[in-house]
């Protein structure tokens, strides 16, 4: 079971960790900065497999990856939203973080809510009710379970895409 971050439209990269802490690029030091002037709870309170459920146009902003990769680092198993930005999108992609689009569950969902998410079928469920997103294309998939495009071509070359 995962616990549900609520968040709002438009959240930014700078939202997600604040630019004075993107001077690193420690996975452990992004983690414990991420949300922390949008949600000052968050760091001491998210726990592995939490989920983050945010309205549309979630990652807007810059395109540094550590917004992704500080999500990851805090424990974020996946980021439900109906848009993101399409900067985001590409980056959560090569650093591994799965991204399901689902309006429906975005709508259903409230802060603090418990949530099931299969990252395969694309299935959420929330307050006894399932929805059903994109199922994440198998090749990101692969790259998420290789821990990220790096990774993924480490293990697989080239040849592997």
């Amino acid at each position: 079971m995962s616990r549900v971050w609520k968040l709002h439209a438009n959240v930014n990269t700078d939202e997600i960790i604040p630019g004075r802490y993107n001077v690193t690029t420690d996975r452990s030091q992004l983690g414990r900065y991420c949300l922390c002037e949008v949600r000052p709870d968050f760091p001491e309170n998210v726990k592995p497999g939490d989920i983050i459920v945010a309205e549309s146009n979630f990652g807007c902003g810059s395109s540094r990856e550590h917004a992704p990769v500080a999500l990851q680092a805090a424990g974020i198993k996946a980021v439900i939203a109906p848009t993101f930005a399409r900067i985001f999108y590409r980056n959560a992609i090569n650093v591994g973080l799965p991204l399901l689009i689902c309006p429906e569950a975005v709508e259903a969902a409230g802060d603090g809510d418990d949530a099931e998410v299969d990252i395969e079928s694309g299935s959420i469920r929330v307050r006894q009710q399932t929805y059903q997103a994109a199922p994440v294309p198998p090749f990101v998939q692969r790259i998420a379970e290789a821990g990220g495009i790096l990774e993924f071509i480490r293990r697989y070359g080239w040849e592997g895409i």
